[in-house]
């Protein structure tokens, strides 16, 4: 991936110098918010949500926009390509494709470590997520380098493809797809939600590939051979095979992001059709 032939975002927050920020909430509401988040997302907010993990305030502290980056920041340079890009691509085709409403572009928070968000207290072993109440992605960098040794996916791209699956938790959010997802909580089993929830993230996978589809045919960024390193980083963090890692035996009950197979065969379909009808949520699985 030759990212240095993009622009850079001009929605980039740096947070690693500085400290978390703070966030007006009850802490009750706050719990409810996290068990929320954390169906929609797949991680685990409700822990920062509760006791005294989250640092509860009356304001919430200002951030500095970035676009210039100092000489050796490459990665946070790259990532703000790469956000810079899906916001072209999905500008285009929230126009094109008349979605009922133009895009908003989320933000992207740098940080190192911890940092407050509207979701609650975020931290680096937490990997890169989306928080809807704020429309932003949050990532420690260190996450880069844990895919490349961790995950056994190294590669640009690799990292594009996570960007591109946080984002899409961002258009889910735009065209109301999450909401309907949790407006069910309470009417099915634990169980079957688990399910629908999965299904949100297959098809965050399913939206990067479509970004990457149009990328593909706009700017020169995506180069031979990056299909197969998004495809290597999806097999790498599929449930299965993180259980399997971790435990020695898969349960299909926990997934919180679909197995290595379905990771890939979404990410797939979508960039190598870019139709956004083949990724409807009610025909993923």
């Amino acid at each position: 991936m030759d990212w240095k032939k993009g622009r850079k975002s001009r929605n980039v927050q740096d947070r690693r110098k500085g400290g978390a920020g703070k966030v007006a909430a009850g802490g009750g509401g706050l719990l409810i918010i996290g068990i929320i988040i954390s169906l929609i997302t797949g991680q685990d907010f409700t822990s920062f949500f509760a006791g005294n993990n989250l640092n509860l305030g009356t304001s919430q502290e200002s951030y500095e926009y970035i676009t210039d980056f100092d000489q050796e920041d490459s990665l946070g340079e790259m990532v703000s390509v790469m956000l810079a890009s899906t916001e072209d691509v999905w500008t285009r085709i929230f126009e094109e494709q008349n979605l009922g409403r133009p895009y908003s572009e989320p933000d992207l928070v740098l940080f190192r470590g911890q940092t407050q968000s509207a979701c609650g207290m975020g931290a680096a072993s937490m990997g890169p997520f989306y928080c809807p109440a704020d429309s932003s992605v949050y990532i420690d960098l260190s996450f880069c380098n844990e895919l490349r040794t961790r995950f056994k996916a190294p590669g640009n791209f690799a990292i594009a493809y996570v960007i591109g699956h946080e984002v899409g938790h961002h258009i889910q959010t735009l065209l109301g797809i999450s909401q309907q997802v949790q407006a069910q909580r309470g009417r099915i089993s634990e169980k079957e939600y688990n399910k629908l929830s999965v299904k949100l993230e297959l098809q965050a996978d399913f939206l990067a590939g479509v970004w990457a589809y149009y990328e593909l045919r706009s700017t020169g960024m995506i180069q031979d051979g990056d299909l197969e390193v998004a495809l290597n980083a999806a097999n790498a963090i599929g449930d299965d095979k993180l259980q399997m890692e971790a435990q020695g035996y898969v349960v299909p009950d926990a997934f919180t992001h679909g197995t290595s197979e379905q990771r890939m065969y979404w990410f797939k379909k979508g960039f190598e059709t870019g139709d956004l009808r083949l990724g409807n949520y009610n025909n993923i699985q």
